[in-house]
């Protein structure tokens, strides 16, 4: 998304290699879209929010190994870095699920103060219409590769398998899925 004061995001994250305060910027202009990215996959806000801390945490410190590939790479980059964690959010609530139910333990809750807080930021009727107006005009392979990779949450020779193709064209399909989409939803 092109901010005019302060540049795209592919600017102001390679800029932030050299000038942190670069990243403060770009993670304003990105927080919104990947907030509403996690909650609409997890449907909590309190999860969205520790999910969206982790990725921004994840993305600053590895902002040295990002390439810019021009128009929506930054978004890409980022949305990547959100499917792995969302993938390793499922690995653990599974784990953690079963061992509070083993222990009896219930889940520790946000304020309903804090969750309302969280979803005043996103008017997740037009978010959602607009991602789903941008995956819908992806074609048919990535549409599913994106499914299994981010939503499923499976690996890649997971999904190489449920596609019948290889590891690196299940990769190639997710790549270009986010790339289209980050592109629409940027522009």
């Amino acid at each position: 998304m092109e901010r005019r004061e302060t540049g795209s995001d592919e600017e102001l994250l390679t800029a932030s290699v050299r000038r942190p305060d670069r990243f403060v910027a770009f993670y304003d202009g990105v927080f919104p879209g990947l907030l509403a990215y996690f909650v609409l996959r997890t449907l909590d806000a309190q999860v969205a929010a520790d999910l969206t801390a982790e990725t921004l945490a994840d993305a600053y410190a590895s902002r040295r190994r990002y390439r810019d590939r021009g128009p929506g790479s930054a978004s890409a980059w980022l949305f990547t870095i959100a499917a792995r964690q969302f993938a390793r959010y499922l690995r653990r609530l599974r784990v953690e699920d079963a061992a509070r139910s083993r222990l009896g333990m219930e889940r520790i809750e946000l304020a309903p103060d804090d969750v309302e807080r969280i979803e005043e930021l996103i008017d997740f009727e037009h978010v959602g219409r607009e991602v789903r107006h941008a995956f819908d005009t992806l074609r048919a392979d990535q549409r599913e590769a994106l499914r299994l990779r981010v939503i499923e949450g499976c690996s890649y020779r997971e999904m190489a398998a449920e596609l019948g193709c290889t590891e690196e064209t299940a990769r190639a399909r997710v790549s270009r899925g986010l790339k289209q989409l980050a592109a629409q939803l940027d522009g």
